[in-house]
């Protein structure tokens, strides 16, 4: 192929280019919304190729949700190379997808018309999202996932218009989603980083490589940890920590461009440790004032072709606020609970002020891209450090 058609801005975008978002080649120096609202919603489903039905999944039965977490455990995200893919549970989609305020029509299915298979789900939650000095009620759309046979029948593009549609039908017209692929037009772009914990089982199963001038016994003395919490008053967050938390991240996430705004349940709901799939920590100071607060959540992702394991714990670094204590400190702590708790792998993206610690606590480069989208709604690019939300 040769140079110049293939550069991304010159690409017909058949779906993208007929929604509201800026072109890849465009720059953007205003702030706001790129359509107004729409008076007249859409009151009918987009019609699906034929075969295929709409569905509204009702994650409180059992069934329903290992529904979904089959689907996107057997069709969701693959690292290039179909090594790994990841492997939701039925608990962190509850965690996921049913937020303060979640609306039922929001988890969109289709069906198979012959045997009721499911094979395609998107999902919305609300969030009200703050874009630089601008506050808009929005949704996150996430777990967009279409069954491997039909990726040919171009359904993906109907499940967004679709969420599209039930989304506007509640009033609201902008969203926020991330995506390892480039697409118009990211606001922002940012990058993993994997800081192992179980050094001889990411080797074993390809996670990691072992570099020129090294062994494993250096990598396992590299890599080693303390066995236990530097920091003095670090316990887990308890039901009466949301106000003194809520307060944290509120003064925290003020400090970036595109970051969430959190009430207190959202806090209650996202934050209170739920096993296997939250885990947030407090610093409570001797005059029982909570002064500092970290978080992650566990996603496993199975292991594909290995014979000796079929899954690697992964913990994803969440929301973080340091006070009394330095960042580098506070997130060395969750990589020794995350280990003690049998985790392989911590990782983190370089946003916020994640880049302060990455180095020196032995985070390494990832590969790929993890960009962040506002659908929409528009407003000038901004550095990876300038982005204060995260997206399980």
């Amino acid at each position: 192929m040769n140079g110049e058609s293939s550069k991304p801005q010159q690409k017909v975008w058949e779906f993208w280019d007929t929604q509201p978002v800026p072109k890849l080649g465009d720059t953007v120096d205003e702030i706001g919304k790129i359509e107004p609202d729409r008076e007249d919603v859409r009151q009918t489903p987009f019609s699906l190729p034929s075969g295929f039905d709409w569905d509204t999944l009702d994650l409180s039965s059992q069934s329903q949700l290992e529904e979904v977490y089959k689907l996107l455990n057997e069709n969701y995200v693959e690292d290039e190379d179909n090594m790994f893919r990841f492997d939701y549970s039925a608990d962190f989609l509850q965690w996921a997808l049913r937020p303060p305020g979640w609306v039922q029509d929001w988890h969109c299915g289709v069906r198979v018309k012959k045997n009721g298979l499911l094979v395609g789900f998107i999902s919305a939650v609300p969030a009200m999202i703050k874009v630089y000095d601008r506050r808009q009620r929005m949704v996150e759309i996430n777990f967009l996932c279409v069954h491997k046979k039909l990726r040919a029948k171009r359904v993906a593009p109907v499940l967004i218009r679709e969420i599209t549609r039930r989304v506007n039908q509640r009033g609201i017209f902008q969203a926020t989603y991330t995506a390892g692929v480039l697409l118009p037009k990211p606001v922002a772009k940012c990058r993993y980083f994997h800081r192992p914990l179980n050094p001889k089982k990411l080797v074993a199963i390809k996670f990691s490589h072992i570099g020129r001038n090294q062994t494993m016994q250096r990598l396992l003395k590299l890599m080693r940890l303390p066995e236990e919490p530097q920091i003095k008053g670090l316990r887990l967050m308890e039901n009466k920590d949301v106000p003194a938390c809520h307060q944290l991240l509120t003064t925290q996430l003020a400090k970036f461009s595109l970051s969430p705004v959190f009430m207190p349940d959202e806090v209650a709901h996202y934050f209170i440790p739920r096993d296997g799939i939250i885990t947030t920590y407090v610093v409570e100071n001797e005059n029982n004032v909570v002064t500092d607060m970290a978080s992650f959540f566990t996603l496993p992702s199975s292991v594909m072709h290995n014979s000796e394991h079929s899954t690697m714990k992964a913990a994803y670094s969440y929301y973080t606020v340091a006070t009394s204590v330095s960042l580098k400190d506070l997130v060395k702590d969750m990589l020794i609970m995350a280990k003690k708790t049998q985790h392989d792998v911590f990782n983190a993206l370089d946003l916020m002020d994640n880049q302060t610690y990455l180095k020196d606590l032995k985070f390494g480069m990832g590969d790929g891209n993890l960009h962040y989208y506002l659908y929409n709604f528009k407003c000038p690019e901004m550095s990876e450090k300038q982005v204060g939300l995260v997206l399980q």
